[in-house]
């Protein structure tokens, strides 16, 4: 079963979800998918308003609309997806944010885009599955990059030797943004377990940082081409 936010399933008028390996586009938003905006993610900053479906947006990894009807969503497999609403539904976003695009700033983006109409504390963000910090080993250059960066405490950042915690950043900077509430959903990508016993694979996501692991120890362990998980949400009526 997807996952799905507690703070946005309170919200009058969206449907949103997370996606993992059972089911990579959430089930409630599959009648939606073909109203889907085109783009390409390259984990930068960029901010589109989407107005129509099937809009061409290019290279973007976030999107901003207030009209209902179009399903806006990103696809991940170690990064964060990071979706918004306005407190009365009216409008939606959604943002991929990997370390590259949290030290660039993709989340102070969607600040601004919604900003420019309105302010964040009449808005609620989630935080979906993604690499956590139980898993997610980087090099200490990167970690000193992010303590360097960021007003945070090191062990928000870090919280062990040179295991970067995305999720706890994430919700540090949208607190700071000024967000009026902020949750997360979902397990580690890497090792969080399917919960049906009878799985084929044990796992409940597909995970870009897993998989390579294992392509290192056997190179024909198939790739997650094709395997993102979606994460969307949609403004129905």
């Amino acid at each position: 079963m997807p996952d799905h936010s507690s703070l946005l399933a309170r919200i009058p008028g969206i449907i949103h979800g997370f996606g993992d390996k059972s089911a990579l586009l959430p089930p409630l938003l599959a009648p939606y998918s073909d109203t889907s905006p085109e783009k390409k993610q390259v984990h930068g900053t960029r901010i589109v308003e989407v107005r129509q479906p099937m809009q061409q947006c290019g290279e973007a990894d976030g999107f901003f609309t207030r009209t209902p009807g179009i399903l806006i969503s990103v696809l991940t497999a170690d990064c964060l997806p990071v979706m918004f609403s306005r407190l009365d539904g009216q409008a939606v976003g959604v943002v991929h944010a990997g370390w590259r695009g949290l030290l660039a700033g993709i989340l102070e983006q969607m600040a601004e885009q919604i900003c420019q109409q309105d302010q964040t504390e009449n808005w609620i963000a989630a935080i979906g599955p993604a690499a956590r910090a139980c898993c997610y080993q980087v090099t200490e250059a990167l970690i000193a990059d992010f303590t360097q960066a960021l007003p945070f405490p090191a062990t928000v950042i870090s919280p062990s030797y040179r295991q970067l915690d995305l999720a706890a950043i994430a919700e540090h900077k949208l607190r700071a943004l000024g967000f009026h509430a902020v949750d997360r959903a979902g397990g580690c990508t890497i090792c969080s377990l399917d919960p049906d016993p009878n799985a084929l694979d044990k796992f409940n996501y597909t995970s870009y940082r897993r998989t390579s692991q294992r392509r290192e120890q056997d190179p024909t362990y198939p790739t997650i081409t094709g395997r993102h998980q979606h994460s969307g949400i949609i403004i129905s009526g």
